[in-house]
Formats: structure tokens, sequence, C-alpha cells
């Protein structure tokens, strides 16, 4: 089902880019669902069909105008990652707000380096660092002690909002793994 729905997309992208602006051609709108509609879609269909088949495969014409699928570029200023960290309860000087700069590293956090690389080490592609535990994860009840902390900023072009504590295992180990970014209360 899945292969049907990305090869349908696919030959829909690429009809379309096939079509030479301006020669759409417009059809009543009871002749949609007719056998006959299908059967003018022919040309683009054989058009459409070997570059289903092989991949490297394409209009041949080098001439032919390309799609614009780059992004906007981007500013400067979307491409710092900054975060403020809060921490209550740690039972340690770690208790405080600071804030942290990566990509290039700076701020007052007490760790800059580590805790920048412990974020570019958790973000992989389709993951967020900064997720909350699953409501289906089944967590040791084990209590981690009552700290807590607040990380707000943006990482990765994204804004953040996201709490931490130690309630349970699932919360200890997600704290853990943000390690030095979140103070390290491993004892």
């Amino acid at each position: 089902m899945l292969r049907r729905l990305v090869l349908t997309v696919a030959a829909s992208a690429a009809a379309l880019s096939a079509v030479p602006a301006g020669s759409a051609t417009a059809l009543p709108a009871d002749s949609l669902t007719s056998a006959d509609s299908l059967k003018s879609l022919g040309p683009v269909i054989a058009h459409v069909e070997p570059m289903l088949l092989s991949p490297s495969a394409g209009p041949a014409s080098a001439t032919a105008p390309k799609p614009a699928l780059l992004p906007p570029p981007a500013r400067d200023e979307d491409s710092r990652d900054r975060l403020t960290v809060t921490v209550h309860d740690t039972g340690s000087d770690a208790d405080g707000t600071y804030e942290l700069q990566c990509h290039p590293d700076g701020g007052s956090h007490p760790d800059v380096s580590g805790a920048c690389g412990a974020l570019d080490r958790g973000a992989r592609w389709g993951k967020d660092p900064f997720a909350p535990v699953s409501p289906e994860a089944m967590c040791t009840m084990q209590y981690g002690g009552p700290a807590t902390a607040h990380v707000t900023g943006t990482w990765a072009g994204r804004p953040v909002d996201a709490r931490f504590d130690r309630g349970d295992g699932c919360q200890i180990s997600r704290w853990n793994a943000l390690t030095p970014l979140l103070p390290d209360l491993r004892s």
C-alpha cells in the first residue's frame, strides 16, 4: 500500500513536471470519473512509466526547466542554537539559570562544550533530544530526587520548552541522556 502511494506521488510529480506550461486543458466536471478521462492521460503515462522503472531515468531534454526544490537560505540568527537552562533542587551548587549557545559555543553554562556535545549526540534524524517520555513507556518505580530543570530556547531551528524531573526510571534516564547540559546527579 505504501509503495503504491509513493509510486502514485512520484508519477504525479513527474507528470506535472513533464507537461509544458500553457498546455493544460480543462475537462468537463462530469468526465473526471469516466474511463475516457483516464485514456486522455495515455501520453503522460507513457512518458512517466520509464521514470518509474528506472530511478536514473528522467526527461532527456537538458533545457527542460527544473523545479526549485531548495529551501530559502538560512539566516544567521536561525542557525544558532540558544538555550536557557534553569535547574532547581539538585542539592548542590548546580542550581541556577544558565545560558547556552552552540555552533559557535558560548554562554554562562558551566560546561559549554560538554553540553553542546551532549545535544549533538542526542540529535539524530527523527529524534528529539527534548522529547517527553512516551505515555506508553514502562518505567521503573524509582525516585531520583527532587531535582527539576526547565530548558527553553531554540535547538536545530526548532523552539524548545522542555521540563525534566527525576520522578521515575524513565525520567532519570531522560535526564542522564542530557548530562552535562543538565547536572550529573548520579552518585
